[in-house]
């Protein structure tokens, strides 16, 4: 058998390319599809290169293979003809459909968690959020063991071995071990957490934290209210367009107009069909964000989807028990729409510009003071 998988990774200069491929839309449709955008958005925050796209129009996945024989045939020589070094699925494959789609295209497969995951792991700085993404990573890895591929793997950071039924069983053993050891370090880290936390409820300090979709510009306006009422003046987080650019957070001691300060909370994005596994993982970081005096749900107002991805912040809320959170809606971005919009009990905002902050702040202080 050739061995194409990870062909390319002699040079790092080159990044890894890869092929998306599974159900979705006709060729005609698929610029309009929001998300097959969405993949692709993820597929370069991962740092991969697109070069190419192959999706199937069909009414059931094959349970064997996702797509079906001749599809996987016509993506087996697509793969070979781009010289492609890996493929994306744009869902959540089984174990056997991975053994056989990496068996079929002998290059290394990826669905959407595993992508997602590589994503969070390269973002995650802090001890605790290398924590959580291990954690979130081996929970989805321990009940595919059986059927895992070179993908798996990676996820696995290298320790899993051989196939067999010994090693199979010595492997979940070690997974479950360093599963309850890295719960165990949470643990200690979330026990820290409440006692700052309630060493700031004695003090009287309010706290707020900015939520909302992936890209919605949280970063950028964490920033810019740091410009405008942080003690140094300057920025405070890295903000890009890439998805998931925020994944550990960041807070920090910001003045209102009354005088009072604020302890403003930066956080990580939040995106349709989130992973259960980074949920759980990160469940204790969440809560933190909205156990705050205040939540903060910024929005992309110049994205079309903009109320469906509200929708998916608004669920994901309710999920963590924080849908009665006093709670103000932010619309960002509002320099790229063609004309301005005013709205009731929402602040519009550009974080590029500064356009709004001041505004901003004034509501902020005004809620917290009505939650006095």
């Amino acid at each position: 058998m050739r061995n194409k998988i990870n062909r390319h990774k002699e040079r790092a200069d080159v990044l890894n390319r890869v092929v998306l491929a599974g159900i979705g839309p006709g060729f005609d449709k698929q610029e309009n599809d929001p998300d097959l955008q969405e993949m692709k958005g993820l597929i370069e925050a991962a740092g991969l290169e697109l070069v190419a796209v192959m999706l199937q129009s069909r009414h059931w996945p094959d349970r064997a293979t996702y797509i079906g024989k001749g599809k996987l045939l016509e993506l087996r020589h697509l793969v070979d003809e781009l010289e492609a070094d890996e493929v994306v699925f744009n869902v959540d494959l089984s174990p056997l459909q991975i053994r056989n789609l990496e068996q079929a295209l002998e290059v290394s497969i990826i669905d959407r968690t595993m992508l997602i995951l590589q994503i969070f792991k390269q973002r995650a700085h802090s001890h605790e959020g290398k924590l959580q993404v291990e954690l979130a990573a081996l929970q989805y890895q321990l009940p595919r063991l059986t059927g895992r591929g070179q993908a798996m793997s990676r996820l696995g950071g290298g320790k899993l071995r051989g196939a067999g039924e010994q090693q199979l069983e010595l492997d979940r053993r070690y997974l479950r071990k360093r599963i309850q050891d890295i719960k165990n370090q949470l643990a200690k880290v979330e026990k820290t957490r409440e006692l700052h936390s309630q060493r700031r409820q004695r003090q009287g300090l309010k706290t707020a934290s900015l939520v909302g979709y992936t890209n919605a510009g949280k970063s950028s306006l964490f920033n810019a209210i740091c410009r405008k009422a942080h003690s140094s003046g300057q920025e405070q987080v890295a903000a890009d367009q890439r998805l998931f650019q925020t994944l550990d957070t960041t807070t920090r001691n910001v003045k209102l107009p009354s005088g009072r300060e604020l302890l403003l909370t930066d956080t990580v994005g939040f995106i349709n069909k989130l992973p259960p596994h980074l949920v759980a993982a990160f469940r204790s970081t969440l809560k933190e964000t909205v156990d705050a005096d205040l939540l903060l749900h910024v929005v992309d107002r110049s994205d079309p989807l903009y109320l469906d991805k509200m929708a998916v912040v608004e669920d994901l809320l309710n999920d963590l028990k924080a849908d009665d959170k006093p709670t103000l809606v932010v619309f960002n971005k509002i320099d790229l729409l063609a004309q301005s919009c005013s709205y009731h009990d929402i602040v519009t905002v550009s974080a590029r510009t500064g356009q709004g902050i001041d505004e901003l702040l004034y509501r902020v202080d005004v809620m917290l003071q009505n939650t006095c």
